[in-house]
C-alpha cells in the first residue's frame, strides 16, 4: 500500500489551533494522528469530523470542553489531516474507517467510558463503533449526521455532492468546506482546511468517502449498519442530537434520531442556531457548551 505523509511544514500558524500534534499506530501499521486540550484525568469526550474536514474543524468546540474540565481528543482519520494518506482509493473502505478509528481510541489510547461526538462521516464511524463496543461508550451525541443503510433515500443535495468529488478534475477541499457553512470563512482558515493535501495524490480519502456512504440496501455496509441501528435503538446511553439549524443534507435525521434512540428520550435536545452542515465552524463555542453540559450532568 503507496502511503503519503503530508510534511509538518504545511500545518505551521494554523489560525486558533494550538494544540500539539499526537500519532499512534494503528490497525495494518499506519500512523494517525490526534490533538487532545483539557486535564489528562478529565471525562473523556472523543470528537470525530468527517469529509473533507480534519481535526482543525474542532478548535472552537475543544476549547469549551477544555474549560468546562473535560479531556477533548479530536483525531485525524486516515487519509485526512495530519494522519497517514494511503494513496489508493481502493484503501478507504467503510470498514477500514470503522476498524482504524476503534484501533486509535481503545488498543492505542485506551479510552473508556468516552462520550463520542460525530459530525458528517464522523457520525457514520462513531455511532458504529458505538453500537460494535458499547462497553467503552458513556455517552453519544450525534451533530449534523446519521447512519444510512441504503434501506432510504439520500436527498438530492447529496447526491449533487457526491458527483461534485467524483468528477472534479482537481478537488477544492476549502471551497466544500465553506459551502457548507454559513458564514463566510477568512483566508487563513480555509487554507487551514488546504493543508492537509498538497496535491491532488494526497486526496484519495476525500475522494473515496462520499461513495462509501450506503446508498442502496445491499451495499457492503449496510447490513453492518443495520446492525448497529438495533443495537442503538436499545442501548441506555444518554444520546444527545445536537443539529444546525440549517443543514440540508442531514437536517431530516435530527427527528428520527431523537424519536428512536433509546438513549434520547426525556432529554432536552439542542438546535444550534445560524448554523448549515459544518456547525463546528458556524458556532462551534455554542456547540461545545452543549456537549459540556450533556457530559458533566447526564
Amino acid at each position: 500500500m503507496d502511503i503519503l505523509r503530508t510534511p509538518e511544514e504545511r500545518f505551521a500558524d494554523l489560525p486558533g489551533f494550538p494544540y500539539e500534534p499526537r500519532h499512534a499506530e494503528v490497525t495494518g501499521g499506519l500512523r494517525m494522528a490526534y490533538v487532545e486540550a483539557g486535564p489528562q484525568d478529565g471525562p473523556a469526550v472523543v470528537l470525530l469530523h468527517g469529509e473533507p474536514s480534519w481535526s482543525f474543524l474542532y478548535r472552537h468546540v475543544m476549547s469549551e470542553l477544555a474549560a468546562a474540565g473535560l479531556r477533548a481528543i479530536a483525531p485525524d482519520l486516515i487519509g485526512f489531516g495530519r494522519s497517514d494518506k494511503p494513496a489508493d482509493q481502493a484503501a478507504h473502505t467503510y470498514a477500514a474507517h470503522v476498524e482504524w478509528t476503534r484501533s486509535l481510541l481503545f488498543d492505542a489510547l485506551g479510552l473508556k467510558d468516552v462520550t463520542m461526538v460525530g459530525q458528517d462521516w464522523g457520525g457514520l464511524i462513531g455511532l458504529r463503533i458505538a453500537a460494535e463496543h458499547p462497553a467503552n461508550i458513556a455517552r453519544i451525541v450525534a451533530a449534523n449526521t446519521g447512519l444510512p443503510t441504503g434501506d432510504i433515500p439520500m436527498p438530492d443535495v447529496w447526491h449533487r455532492f457526491r458527483d461534485t468529488v467524483r468528477k472534479a478534475p482537481a478537488l477544492d477541499v476549502a471551497r466544500l468546506v465553506q459551502a457548507g457553512c454559513r458564514t463566510k470563512l477568512p483566508p487563513e482558515v480555509l487554507a487551514a482546511y488546504d493543508a492537509p493535501f498538497p496535491d491532488e495524490s494526497y486526496k484519495a480519502g476525500p475522494r473515496a468517502m462520499p461513495g462509501l456512504v450506503p446508498t442502496t440496501p445491499d451495499d457492503p455496509a449496510a447490513p453492518a449498519n443495520r446492525a448497529a441501528w438495533t443495537i442503538l435503538t436499545t442501548l441506555d446511553r444518554p444520546f444527545l442530537v445536537a443539529f444546525s439549524d440549517s443543514d440540508p443534507i442531514t437536517g431530516g435525521m435530527a427527528p428520527v434520531l431523537r424519536t428512536n434512540m433509546r438513549g434520547a428520550a426525556g432529554l432536552r435536545h439542542p438546535v444550534i442556531k445560524g448554523a448549515g452542515h459544518f456547525l463546528q465552524e458556524d458556532a462551534g463555542a455554542e456547540l461545545g457548551r452543549q456537549i459540556a453540559v450533556f457530559v458533566t450532568s447526564a
